[in-house]
């Protein structure tokens, strides 16, 4: 999408800003970034204005030792049984934890480190399965609900800039 976007005659300079799980959208409505992608429906997309990008499935990431890592299917219940390898729990937009006995993440490394040592597990989008550590598995979670990945900004914003990043987003 960048690439695309800088290939365009007149396009603005990008500065690309890296933010923990839940915080695209406080970045967008104080002004720090002008447009954010987010993740429905883990992300908030109140206030702001959005352009579907993609939808996908979800897939458990599991440790290769598991036996269920070898599966080609699998459904949440089953996973959400699994003792041993408790659900991780990401942050809320306030920053606080939810209940649980899985173990608290801010980012993908802690993640896939602690599903590596067996210590947890996650259901997450598709793509966010790709380029997977070699000592981690992917398997499709049948009923899990689809992921939809959209650029947002604020319901307010006249950027010129903007409006050229969503064309080409929406474009590709």
């Amino acid at each position: 999408m960048l690439d695309g976007y800088h290939a365009e005659p007149g396009a603005a300079t990008v500065d690309l800003l890296l933010c923990e799980a839940h915080q695209q959208q406080k970045l967008l409505q104080n002004g720090q970034a002008d447009v954010a992608l987010l993740h429905l429906p883990f992300d908030s997309a109140v206030g702001l204005d959005t352009e579907i990008l993609y939808t996908e499935g979800q897939v458990v990431i599991l440790p290769t030792f598991h036996p269920l890592a070898s599966r080609s299917q699998i459904r949440v219940a089953e996973v959400t049984a699994l003792p041993e390898l408790p659900m991780a729990r990401w942050p809320g937009p306030d920053g606080s934890y939810p209940e649980g006995p899985g173990a608290e993440v801010r980012n993908l490394t802690q993640l896939f480190q602690l599903i590596a040592l067996g210590r947890t597990t996650v259901i997450m989008p598709e793509s966010a399965s790709n380029d997977l550590r070699r000592d981690l598995a992917a398997v499709p979670v049948l009923d899990a609900p689809p992921v939809t990945t959209v650029i947002a900004w604020p319901s307010q914003s006249r950027l010129r800039a903007v409006a050229d990043l969503l064309r080409v987003a929406t474009r590709l």
